[in-house]
């Protein structure tokens, strides 16, 4: 298994919180708030992330073939389910602190969460909160609406 800091120092450089947001096609669905959190390498270290997944000993990992140019095809580790993220993931960086940008977004991450725990997202005031942290998070991700 990996350290503690070692997993913070990657996800510093590596990791990513991310929060989809998924708005119904047809008025009989409701929107849905999903909350991720992964982390990215190229395929020659995917020992690192089963090391990485048995510290947190949840998650999984998923090969992703890249197409765009410039990239290469990596292995993604994920923590997306909602009781891991509440109970391993958020806590784990409560007591082991980031220390890049990336701490900001962890903050961002976690107030989204709560909106979701609390199904507070499912209001027109909730979801608005919701979208107006999601800006503040990922620059570099595109906002869709």
């Amino acid at each position: 298994m990996v350290s503690d800091d070692y997993i913070v120092g990657l996800t510093d450089g590596e990791g990513c919180f991310y929060v989809g947001i998924r708005y119904p096609k047809n008025a009989h669905k409701t929107v849905r708030v999903e909350p991720h959190f992964y982390i990215k390498l190229r395929g020659d270290d995917l020992p690192v992330l089963e090391e990485v997944k048995q510290t947190f000993g949840c998650g999984a990992i998923y090969y992703q073939n890249e197409k765009r140019e410039n990239h290469s095809s990596c292995y993604r580790f994920e923590i997306n389910t909602l009781r891991d993220i509440k109970g391993k993931l958020i806590p784990f960086f409560e007591k082991h602190p980031l220390h890049s940008k990336k701490r900001q977004e962890f903050e961002l991450f976690k107030a989204i969460f709560k909106l979701v725990e609390d199904k507070l997202y499912k209001t027109t005031v909730g979801l608005r909160e919701v979208e107006r942290l999601k800006v503040a998070m990922n620059h570099r991700t595109r906002w869709m609406r």
